[in-house]
């Protein structure tokens, strides 16, 4: 049975492609079939695995989401493309933005993505679905169709000092939309481990939420995690003996686990 995993936080610049890309590609390495969704209207995730040209694509979140609004059949596999290193993409497009504003008279408008992941459920090990920086009705829709969330937070106070607002929407969708939600751990990114800063952000999270909600180890900051998206790679790939790949593979296995 899969389990769908949703990276989220309302701020941008946190790292959610980066940890939905290297925890994907790491739940590839052992061995498990792993859908990666974009569900960001810019598209990032799709680019940094080196899908560049939206041109080509067959499908996308946008054209499925549209697809299963109007109640059109759906092929499964068509538009999934197939990275190098053995995850599946489903992309996005800037088209997506349009499709935030469409489902605000759309009947069960938070439901959507999780009738797509119920057609797709025996096909996969995982699904990891990277979100826009918003609590808008995609993301909304992303924490509808998740088992678990997992929350990226760039150790600096204006990152961490959202946490609060963000936790109070998973609350309410667990309530109202999707009981069987849990959140699988907050993840600080970006982490420079040489300054009392870092230090002291990281050290008020676990004071503040660690008692109820599992705080993952660090990711390390590290100029190798933009150059593997410019090369369309994971940390694996690029840096294969450095702390963000170690870090990456300790998350990878900590989400195994689970």
């Amino acid at each position: 049975m899969v389990k769908v995993i949703a990276i989220v936080c309302q701020k941008g610049g946190v790292g959610k492609t980066t940890t939905a890309a290297n925890l994907g590609i790491g739940l590839a390495k052992q061995g498990k079939k792993v859908l990666i969704v974009d569900a960001d209207s810019q598209a990032s995730l799709t680019v940094s695995l080196g899908f560049k040209n939206s041109k080509v694509f067959s499908e996308s979140l946008e054209s499925i989401l549209n697809k299963i609004i109007i109640e059109k059949p759906i092929d499964t596999q068509k538009g999934i493309l197939k990275h190098k290193e053995g995850v599946y993409l489903l992309p996005a497009t800037s088209d997506l933005a349009r499709m935030e504003i469409f489902l605000t008279n759309v009947i069960g408008r938070e439901a959507i993505l999780r009738e797509y992941i119920c057609q797709i459920r025996n096909e996969y090990d995982y699904v990891i679905i990277d979100t826009q920086p918003s609590l808008g009705l995609i993301t909304l829709n992303a924490l509808a169709a998740a088992d678990g969330v997992i929350i990226p937070v760039q150790a600096e106070f204006l990152a961490a000092n959202g946490l609060a607002e963000l936790l109070k929407t998973v609350f309410q969708v667990q309530k109202k939309l999707n009981r069987v939600l849990t959140i699988s751990g907050i993840l600080p990114t970006m982490v420079n481990e040489r300054t009392n800063d870092s230090k002291d952000i990281i050290r008020s999270i676990k004071n503040a939420y660690g008692s109820r909600i599992h705080i993952f180890d660090s990711i390390p900051r590290s100029v190798t995690v933009s150059e593997a998206s410019k090369l369309g790679c994971s940390i694996y790939k690029n840096t294969p003996n450095g702390k963000v790949a170690g870090a990456y593979q300790a998350l990878t296995m900590e989400v195994v686990s689970q």
